[in-house]
């Protein structure tokens, strides 16, 4: 997992589900990613939507996994879906790390000063302490192969991960006007 850009799960058995949990809960714990996973059933099949209601009904409405949890995965039966989430998932934001204390999500074109307060606003209760702003690549990070990406700092709590999903969703669609975001493959 740790080299993957994106994880596909198709239906199987209990490995499979073994498998699906364990990359879930990585990802939700901030061990792996934020990175697409997709749970891609067969035409018209129903195992991902029938486990999905499991979650649902066992998972949330118990309090065990926050409702923005469930936007770390994806559901679809097409596969054209599956490679339109994957791309549209790197179309703006390439990559994330910490250094230190600041979350720095590395993006393949700048965003608006109005989209990085939009951010701002919806997304404030995931910070720590103070603000989602542009940067440019930290001390830390010189050397390494993104040191010309545009990018965004923030002190993230590292507690709200579907949150964080629905940030990079949103980074996307901000920054798809760009050139660079018809190119999502170039990672």
């Amino acid at each position: 997992m740790r080299e993957s850009d994106a994880l596909a799960m198709f239906p199987g058995g209990f490995g499979t589900l073994d498998e699906t949990f364990e990359c879930l809960t990585l990802a939700q714990t901030g061990k792996f990613g934020p990175a697409p996973l997709v749970l891609v059933d067969r035409p018209g099949g129903n195992y991902w939507h029938d486990w999905h209601e499991f979650v649902e009904k066992q998972l949330l409405q118990r309090g065990l996994i926050s409702p923005d949890d469930t936007s770390i995965y994806t559901i679809t039966d097409n596969t054209q879906v599956a490679c339109e989430v994957i791309e549209n998932f790197y179309r703006t934001y390439h990559s994330s790390r910490y250094v230190k204390d600041q979350l720095v999500i590395r993006l393949k074109s700048n965003l608006s000063d109005a989209d990085i307060e939009h951010l701002n606003q919806e997304f404030h209760g995931i910070l720590v302490k103070g603000r989602i702003e542009k940067s440019h690549a930290l001390i830390d990070e010189f050397g390494d192969d993104t040191e010309y990406l545009p990018r965004l700092t923030l002190h993230f709590n590292q507690r709200d991960i579907g949150r964080l999903y629905q940030m990079i969703d949103l980074i996307n669609q901000m920054g798809a006007r760009s050139p660079e975001a018809s190119h999502p493959e170039q990672k």
